[in-house]
């Protein structure tokens, strides 16, 4: 530990701190904040009583569509082709998203029951898992997300966006971007999209036409979706759809393409579902954006000197965890502290070499010179460029020191290299060990926010401070 931090955590009276919890993957950390600090929370998501009557009902009475089997009916005669004869693709998320997929209450189950009852034969439906360019999924991760009977009885492909034997040419958009696809996908009869609807940090919302593009197509037409083009835009950030050119882009691409029936789930924090919403690509997802949007927004009056915050389900690697920064920053103030823990328990806890490589880059130049990079003209597109990118949006408000990460799975050297902002590693006496990665993260946590209260730059006030318990799910917002 650095003299000064080691000076400040030390002489820092706590007496008086309330004891809280915060979430660390499926585990909690128990840590003490001050007692002045606010906890921000979501609106209470009731659960579904029953999610295997919910998806049944959203199968049988869609919103703004026909019925699958009146789907595959009309589809049949529309294209003059015996429905035993007729292809069926369904897209599913991956590993890095809880949809609420398998067993009697999840979503495959069923749906797959209706596709077949409809006539259609089991040889001729394909999922294909939507990676967009995350990295293929592992046979432990299919079981562990859509079960064993579906793993068992269906093809399941991985979309791979840099595999051009499996990619066709399916649209230029109107902002003339080259639209390449998944061909199993693109070919089929009827197209299926399913996943899950949750606020998002570029697009505005997930799930729906996110199933198609980025998930389905090439890295080609990522490159001008995740652009700073893109990405720089005021309306690319969570909860906004009007005038959010990733949103666009993506409605552009999913309708061009066509898709035939649509079904997405919401949860609340703790991963129960809360509603689910089938029908038409736009009205449906519409509907679960409306039914989330009003839960999961919190106001707040003015931004904090520090929020404490963590990187919930998705943090399961770095990659994923700046969900959790962005979401906080816009409640931070200037040249405050954004304190969070992440568990990053993924096979790679920092993420794909491209990611890692890029964020080397980003902290050698920082925020604005790698965002520099990326907008020269001779700068070739990279994959997994555009999450730095984003991770630079909280840094350049709180400033490169202003973001505390609190992740044990990264080793001490590795922070050093890579991860900007100041390393959990930091906060703790170099002779200190722990048995468990949870035991380490809390000693981390807590040391971080005695440190970000007791900081030199508050000049011995008291800092205010907010808490967003329910860390990348609940979206705070200046009201």
């Amino acid at each position: 530990m650095k003299q000064d931090m080691s000076s400040i955590i030390k002489n820092a009276d706590i007496t008086g701190w309330k004891t809280t919890e915060v979430d660390f993957g499926d585990k909690m950390l128990t840590i003490k904040i001050p007692p002045y600090c606010d906890e921000l929370r979501m609106k209470p998501m009731p659960p579904i009583v029953s999610s295997k009557d919910e998806i049944a009902n959203s199968l049988r009475d869609p919103i703004g569509s026909l019925p699958i089997p009146e789907i595959i009916k009309n589809k049949s005669t529309k294209l003059n082709k015996p429905i035993n004869k007729l292809t069926v693709c369904v897209t599913v998320s991956d590993i890095t998203r809880p949809a609420p997929y398998k067993g009697d209450s999840g979503i495959l189950r069923p749906l797959m029951s209706i596709i077949e009852q409809a006539g259609i034969l089991r040889d001729n439906i394909v999922i294909v898992i939507g990676n967009g360019m995350h990295r293929p999924s592992t046979l432990e991760e299919r079981l562990l997300m859509y079960g064993d009977d579906i793993v068992e009885k269906y093809k399941i492909v991985d979309h791979d966006c840099e595999d051009w034997n499996e990619l066709v040419h399916a649209a230029t958009t109107s902002r003339s971007t080259e639209v390449y696809l998944n061909k199993t996908f693109f070919n089929s009869d009827i197209k299926i999209i399913t996943g899950l609807v949750e606020s998002h940090f570029m697009t505005g919302i997930s799930g729906g036409r996110k199933a198609v593009c980025p998930a389905l197509v090439n890295t080609h037409t990522i490159q001008k979706f995740h652009s700073p083009e893109f990405l720089e835009h005021p309306n690319s950030t969570n909860l906004v759809l009007e005038g959010n050119p990733c949103h666009h882009e993506a409605v552009e691409v999913a309708q061009t393409v066509g898709v035939d029936f649509m079904i997405s789930a919401t949860l609340d924090h703790k991963l129960k579902i809360t509603g689910v919403f089938g029908g038409d690509l736009l009205k449906a997802h519409a509907k679960a954006f409306e039914a989330m949007n009003e839960f999961v927004r919190i106001p707040v009056k003015e931004p904090y000197d520090i929020v404490l915050t963590h990187a919930g389900y998705v943090g399961r690697n770095h990659y994923q965890a700046v969900k959790s920064a962005v979401g906080a920053m816009p409640i931070v103030k200037e040249n405050g502290f954004i304190v969070m823990t992440a568990n990053n328990y993924d096979v790679e806890p920092i993420g794909s070499p491209e990611y890692i490589t890029l964020l080397h880059l980003f902290k050698i130049l920082g925020p604005q010179g790698y965002l520099d990079i990326l907008r020269h003209p001779s700068w070739v597109f990279t994959k997994d460029q555009w999450e730095p990118e984003m991770w630079g949006k909280p840094i350049r408000k709180v400033g490169k020191n202003g973001v505390i990460y609190c992740a044990p799975q990264i080793s001490k050297i590795q922070y050093r290299l890579y991860i900007p902002g100041i390393s959990g590693w930091d906060l703790l006496p170099d002779d200190v060990s722990f048995k468990t990665d949870k035991d380490t993260a809390e000693a981390m946590l807590q040391n971080a926010v005695i440190y970000a209260v007791n900081h030199p730059n508050f000049e011995g006030r008291k800092p205010t401070m907010a808490f967003v318990v329910e860390g990348p799910y609940g979206i705070p917002m200046l009201a």
